[in-house]
């Protein structure tokens, strides 16, 4: 049975908008390529309930407004446009759906902010509440925050910010009333640059991503207080690398044994085994076939890797041993425009 990829694209050049990709597990291929949603500009981040009947996309409009659109599927399987939520300047840059309250959040570069709007039966959204954070930091992209993520923590007891601005990830709680209260604030080394981070099943470690600095660093997380304790720092990419590098995107094996995380400029995946301890030890590098792997994501059976590629214009898949981690390229060169997000169905 073939799985469901959509991709989040930008539409600078040759994308429409929100595509599509079939892949079919035993042909190990993608194929399918097909134009799902063309009536949002740039939907660089994408987020939907579990069948993903129910979508929501960044959306930048061509006079200036940016914010969040959303979607139902339709009887025939293609995307219905349902409301948009619009304000003055540049777009989110991520976006997350909470099934069990009915909200959606959302995290802003430009502006460095964070926000959570509801969504009624209708598809309507409405902003509950936005922070903006403050500070900067020693890079000369860290002049101003720079919020790059807002998510649930595992529990869904704290949302948890990453700010490359700040060289923060924050943790913040979340009132009945849709409200935000800061709850701790974690400083990382000046110049890393916190992208995403992703939780390990366990719930005890997270593991951050700096695009600026290329480390991947460990964080016990404390359920209880919502903190994070720094327990150490790995390189995504080789020592001998010492040209343009930034990090791009981090994601975590259902098991909780492998970390992977994608390189922009170094054109590789980073893959990291977890020990026992939650810390992480390198077990290889791969080049993923295509210029600035933006974002990648594995299947639900674990089996396979899809990474996007946002200046080629291609889609790379691999095959995961799932015992040791490492990756084998089985296709390669697949035509999918401007892509920045890969999310399964």
């Amino acid at each position: 049975m073939t799985q469901k990829i959509l991709l989040g694209t930008y539409t600078k050049r040759d994308s429409k908008g929100v595509y599509s990709i079939e892949l079919d597990p035993e042909t190990k291929t993608l194929d399918r390529l097909k134009e799902e949603i063309t009536s949002v500009g740039s939907p660089t981040y994408l987020a939907g309930n579990d069948d993903y009947s129910l979508l929501f996309a960044v959306n930048k409009t061509e006079d200036g407004q940016g914010g969040i659109a959303s979607f139902k599927r339709g009887d025939l399987g293609n995307y219905i446009a349902l409301d948009t939520y619009l304000e003055e300047g540049a777009p989110p840059c991520y976006v997350a759906y909470d099934k069990q309250k009915e909200l959606v959040y959302a995290a802003n570069y430009h502006k460095g902010e964070v926000s959570v709007y509801s969504v009624d039966e209708e598809g309507a959204l409405t902003l509950l509440d936005k922070v903006a954070h403050s500070g900067s930091s020693v890079h000369e992209n860290q002049d101003s925050p720079h919020a790059h993520y807002f998510d649930l923590s595992p529990d869904g007891n704290f949302l948890i910010a990453c700010d490359l601005g700040t060289d923060e990830v924050l943790t913040y709680s979340l009132t009945e009333e849709g409200r935000l209260n800061k709850v701790a604030s974690k400083s990382v080394k000046p110049g890393t640059g916190p992208r995403h981070v992703v939780f390990h099943p366990n719930k005890k470690q997270a593991y951050v991503f700096g695009e600026l600095s290329s480390d991947v660093l460990t964080f016990s997380f404390d359920t209880e207080e919502g903190t994070f304790e720094h327990l150490q720092t790995l390189s995504s990419i080789p020592e001998d690398h010492t040209d343009f590098n930034g990090g791009a995107a981090i994601r975590l094996s259902s098991d909780g044994k492998f970390v992977y995380a994608s390189n922009r400029g170094h054109d590789s995946l980073a893959v990291f085994a977890v020990k026992e301890d939650g810390t992480l030890e390198l077990v290889e590098y791969v080049p993923t076939e295509g210029e600035i792997p933006r974002d990648f994501n594995i299947d639900p059976t674990d089996r396979f890797i899809v990474v996007g590629h946002q200046d080629s214009d291609n889609l790379t898949l691999f095959e995961r041993n799932k015992t040791d981690g490492t990756l084998t390229l089985v296709q390669k060169d697949v035509y999918a425009p401007e892509v920045v997000n890969v999310e399964f169905v």
